[in-house]
């Protein structure tokens, strides 16, 4: 049969070609992706956020004004029926905690912009000054006795000065020091050298606040000193010695106290107990379980009417889970758990020993205090009378917190990768700035077909 002939004037495309005519394959649709790839893209977006240069800058600095702001909440409410009963004003505690947090931020911002060489100049310096003023308290008529526990000076008034808060502060500096000056010149091999003079010097601290009767902030002074240790890289040997000699001194010094052995009874205790030994730790427990899942909200706590003895110091974080339930109480762990991983991570990555070793022993003293104060709250470690770093109401503790988050804040800064990302977004003055961005602006621009921009 012949083929269709084409018409003069008519364009062959126009013939229609026998058949059915396909139609043309269009853009592919990305295929379905399942719930373990979506999770796997997610676990590459956190780690690739986790890897960022200013990701442990930004959680130290976060996690540490979130837990300072929350706790300057939860003083207020869990302190203003202790300050009625006082006949004070019921924001008189929270006041109080203002002013110091208020120090406490210039404290922080101060350490956070000084350099590691001032940093290593100070610690003499506050090791010294520390001393001086733990041996003051045992003077008498000096020394202020609040609690059994003779720890305190009195500043004039309603101020009170703990030095033994400060004490932490001054062996993470100086050991850190001493430790950085002996691991350049090699001697960190030697144990003479690893253990003298870090270690008598801190059981001297450790035998100044003993005197006081003092404990709980005696174990937090022991967990520093063994992070310096291993940090440093002490045997298994030696650190397995010294942590059984640090254990017969502490059973010894429960053993000899009434008032500890106590205490050490009432671990996992559901009721009072006889002479209401237990009442504190068992109203500890209740508070947390009335509160249930978010709490009976802000300033509704039953315990604080008197049921729960130190309500805003010791004991505060059973007042956030009844008044926040367990969210609050969720949230104030994973803020710990944030500022404890920053500080880890600033250990690890940095190559200054000195950087090194402080790092790791404010992050070994604010995750150790946590731990013991939080513990104790639950039932399940003795009550130690410690308070929950940056959250408890005290002055005393939070000056020296504070300072030292400051120090995290400055190695933070200090890392190479960080300081080139913070130097980057530092704004430009003056007429510098200004060319640079018209210039980016212009280039941006798309050309209109008439040639006008």
């Amino acid at each position: 049969m012949p083929a269709k002939q084409v018409l003069p004037g008519r364009r062959p495309s126009a013939v229609k070609p026998r058949g059915r005519l396909r139609p043309a394959p269009g853009p592919r649709r990305p295929a379905r992706r399942g719930p373990l790839e979506r999770l796997r893209r997610t676990q590459r977006q956190l780690r690739k956020a986790w890897d960022r240069p200013l990701t442990a800058y930004y959680l130290i600095f976060g996690s540490s004004l979130l837990i300072t702001v929350l706790g300057l909440v939860m003083v207020y409410s869990a302190s203003m029926i202790k300050a009625l009963q006082l006949g004070l004003g019921d924001a008189y505690f929270f006041k109080k905690q203002f002013l110091a947090a208020l120090i406490g931020t210039v404290l922080l911002l101060a350490a956070s912009r000084m350099p590691v060489k001032l940093h290593r100049a100070l610690s003499y310096p506050v090791l010294a000054g520390t001393l001086f003023l733990m041996v003051l308290v045992q003077v008498p008529g000096i020394g202020v006795s609040i609690n059994g526990n003779q720890n305190w000076i009195s500043l004039g008034g309603p101020f009170m000065l703990q030095p033994s808060e400060f004490g932490k502060l001054a062996l993470i500096l100086w050991g850190a020091d001493l430790l950085a000056r002996k691991g350049d010149k090699g001697l960190l091999s030697q144990w003479k050298h690893l253990l003298v003079p870090l270690v008598p010097v801190a059981f001297l601290l450790l035998g100044l606040i003993m005197l006081g009767g003092d404990m709980g902030t005696a174990m937090i002074l022991g967990a520093v000193l063994f992070g310096l240790l291993w940090l440093a890289g002490a045997p298994t040997r030696m650190f397995v010695g010294v942590l059984a000699f640090a254990g017969v001194i502490v059973a010894l010094l429960i053993k000899t106290s009434p008032h500890r052995m106590d205490r050490l009874a009432c671990l996992g205790a559901t009721e009072p107990g006889k002479n209401d030994l237990c009442w504190q730790a068992v109203h500890g427990i209740y508070a947390l379980a009335s509160g249930g899942w978010f709490g009976s909200g802000l300033g509704a706590s039953v315990e604080k009417w008197g049921q729960l003895p130190e309500a805003h110091t010791d004991f505060i974080f059973a007042i956030t889970g009844e008044e926040l339930g367990l969210a609050g109480t969720l949230s104030v762990l994973a803020l710990f758990a944030a500022l404890g991983y920053a500080g880890i991570r600033v250990a690890g990555r940095t190559e200054d020993s000195f950087v090194r070793y402080a790092a790791g022993g404010v992050t070994t003293w604010i995750t150790a205090q946590a731990v013991i104060n939080i513990g104790a709250v639950l039932g399940l470690l003795p009550i130690a009378g410690v308070p929950l770093p940056l959250f408890s109401y005290g002055g005393s503790a939070l000056l020296p917190t504070m300072f030292a988050v400051g120090l995290l804040i400055a190695f933070a800064r200090e890392e190479p990768a960080a300081r080139a990302a913070l130097a980057m977004r530092q704004p430009r003055s003056g007429w510098k700035r200004s060319g640079p961005i018209w210039k980016s602006m212009r280039r941006r621009v798309k050309k209109r077909p008439s040639g006008e921009r």
